[in-house]
């Protein structure tokens, strides 16, 4: 969708199954990009240009889980409620050259204080669960949104400029 947005059709969507257990004492940042290499290097396809990413929800030094169930999706909305915390995406793109060029985006957000029942409302929907820190940006939690800075297309998962500027650095012509 997001690359669609931007003319870009990808030829496939891989999703690479590999372990996004974050190291003991691991970092927001180099967790991000540790896990978009991993990703890129699982589905490396030697003859085309390879787009991976990852996108990581950080309150201070903690790393918030992708959110699997409803109890994880309120657990991530009660520690955010009220608070600013950072999305980081990191992108990955390798070549069939050999290069490998990769950006990290960062953001800040900051949630209204939630309220119990705009916590079980949103629980209701299923649209935190599979997400990082779990929520979706682009769904029902815009409305917990007070305050945003920085790509927005990177908090939904993919930061919509640097991809492009890092197409276009491997010679796509994107308008």
């Amino acid at each position: 969708m997001l690359l669609k947005q931007i003319g870009i059709v990808p030829d496939q969507i891989v999703s690479p199954d590999i372990d996004e257990t974050p190291a003991r004492d691991e970092q927001p940042r180099p967790y991000a990009i540790r896990m978009a290499r991993a990703k890129a290097a699982a589905v490396a396809f030697p003859e085309h240009l390879v787009l991976a990413a990852d996108t990581v929800v950080a309150a201070g030094r903690r790393i918030l889980p992708k959110a699997e169930s409803a109890g994880d999706v309120r657990a991530c909305l009660a520690l955010l409620s009220g608070r600013r915390h950072r999305v980081m995406t990191a992108i990955v793109l390798t070549a069939p050259d050999g290069r490998i060029t990769e950006r990290l985006v960062e953001s800040a957000v900051t949630f209204n204080r939630l309220t119990p029942d705009q916590i079980e409302r949103y629980l209701a929907t299923q649209e935190g669960e599979g997400k990082a820190g779990g929520y979706a940006i682009n769904g029902r939690a815009a409305s917990f949104i007070r305050f945003m800075s920085g790509s927005h297309s990177a908090v939904v998962g993919l930061p919509l400029f640097e991809t492009a500027q890092l197409l276009r650095g491997h010679g796509w012509q994107i308008p």
